[in-house]
């Protein structure tokens, strides 16, 4: 595994050998980018740790990832990061709660490929070679970290060299054999492997989705177990007042909280039930996340809920008080 730049400005790769940069390298500043195959990172990471390369069966802490591979790409390569490219996939290109956090954070692009209803991930491939290229052809960096698995690469890891880019491949320890192409191996200039150790924090079995446990939801707190409700379509939207619109007036709790089921189960609907699945156990919601939720919820009002702090929360009360009863849970008696 690479160390981190020597004090004479050599480095030191995977292998042990020190290479020497050139003498006027304070000439040729280093800026680097990173690119990951989500499907290669998580596929091989659940084999590793968990025995399985199914994405239903564990549940990625992404976030948290992001920041450990930029944290590591920055101990070899330095601080001049471009930004980091995270190539995963969604059915209709339609991101999950955990991308739209994704799309947030800083330093990182998503760029996200066709899921289709075999679970297979369709032009994310040709979305990695094309941002290689790209970023190669005009010299927008020196140095490019390729987190991927696939000989598919090997063109675009080609294409980069050719134009004087510095290609590192990253691939996740195997727990036996080799899970990354033996030309993509030969053809990149260093190569560099995440251990168990580096991806396990990020990793944790999960099953399919599935309903959650009372004790998972309320954290050992007794729930009840209520019948999935069937929904067919999502209530007509509500008129709202022209007098509240020129005036807002303090809400009523009962139509707030009616205005955060409908969210939900608009949401349900459009994002689809998997996907808001993914916020339980709650009662928090990302900040992204809880931000759409008091827009939409502002939207149908037709007033800024700002000023009203309590209506904020009878917002939440509402949506989680829908999703529960999605998933045949409900708050006990008393929660707010």
């Amino acid at each position: 595994m690479w160390q981190n730049v020597h004090a004479d400005g050599s480095l030191c790769n995977d292998v042990g050998m020190t290479v020497q940069q050139p003498a006027d390298r304070h000439l040729l500043p280093r800026r680097y980018t990173v690119l990951v195959d989500v499907g290669y990172l998580y596929a091989a990471s659940g084999e590793l740790l968990l025995g399985t390369s199914n994405r239903s069966e564990f549940k990625v802490d992404a976030e948290r990832m992001i920041h450990a591979l930029m944290a590591q790409a920055a101990d070899c390569l330095g601080a001049d990061l471009l930004r980091l490219y995270w190539f995963d996939a969604a059915r209709d290109r339609v991101p999950t709660i955990d991308q739209r956090v994704i799309a947030q954070m800083a330093q990182v692009k998503l760029r996200l490929g066709n899921l289709n209803l075999r679970g297979q991930q369709k032009g994310v491939d040709a979305q990695i070679r094309s941002d290689l290229e790209t970023l190669a052809r005009h010299r927008s960096v020196t140095d490019a970290v390729l987190v991927a698995g696939d000989e598919d690469m090997l063109s675009a890891v080609e294409a980069a060299q050719s134009y004087g880019v510095r290609v590192h491949l990253w691939g996740v320890e195997p727990p036996y054999g080799t899970n990354q192409a033996e030309r993509l191996v030969w053809e990149s200039d260093t190569v560099y492997t995440l251990d168990a150790e580096f991806v396990r924090p990020y990793f944790a079995a999960t099953g399919r989705i599935r309903t959650p446990t009372p004790a998972e939801v309320f954290s050992g707190r007794p729930a009840i177990a209520l019948p999935v409700a069937q929904v067919s379509a999502p209530p007509e939207p509500r008129p709202v007042p022209a007098a509240r619109r020129a005036h807002p007036q303090p809400p009523d709790r009962l139509e707030i909280v009616e205005i955060g089921e409908y969210v939900a189960q608009k949401w349900i609907l459009t994002r689809g039930r998997d996907n808001i699945g993914e916020l339980l156990p709650g009662p928090l919601l990302p900040t992204v996340i809880d931000k759409e939720l008091l827009v939409e919820a502002e939207k149908e009002l037709g007033i800024s809920l700002r000023p009203f702090e309590k209506a904020r929360l009878w917002v939440r009360d509402g949506f989680w008080s829908r999703v529960y009863r999605e998933f045949g849970l409900a708050r006990p008696n008393g929660e707010g």
